[in-house]
């Protein structure tokens, strides 16, 4: 799988654009929490889908860039947590053991 890391607020508008030529994926990743790195081993043991670009952000780190992503997608702030973004809006995310790379390819294609 290949990560870009979400590092500074500025990355989201770029999400956000490219999300209107395909998917964009965030995964919001705790580097503290067992949880999220049995998360985020299971989406990298999956077949990476073609057509969806996959970002990650170490929250633990970058505290202010989840909250702005919570803000812009309007979503609840999770941990672990991924968010689809098409279109320009998230439109779905899930958390901690419901994070699967089925469901994320099924609603990328969904809408």
């Amino acid at each position: 799988m290949n990560w870009t890391e979400i590092s500074n607020e500025s990355q989201l508008s770029e999400v956000k654009d490219l999300s209107k030529v395909k998917p964009q994926l965030i995964f919001k990743h705790s580097t503290r929490c067992s949880i999220s790195s049995m998360a985020k081993g299971r989406l990298e043991r999956g077949s990476t889908p073609e057509g969806i670009d996959f970002y990650y952000l170490d929250l633990i780190k970058h505290r202010d860039i989840s909250q702005k992503i919570a803000a812009i997608f309007d979503v609840s702030h999770e941990s672990p947590q991924v968010l689809l973004i098409k279109n320009g809006e998230c439109i779905y995310d899930e958390s901690h053991s419901g994070i699967t790379m089925d469901e994320i390819v099924e609603q990328s294609m969904a809408k």
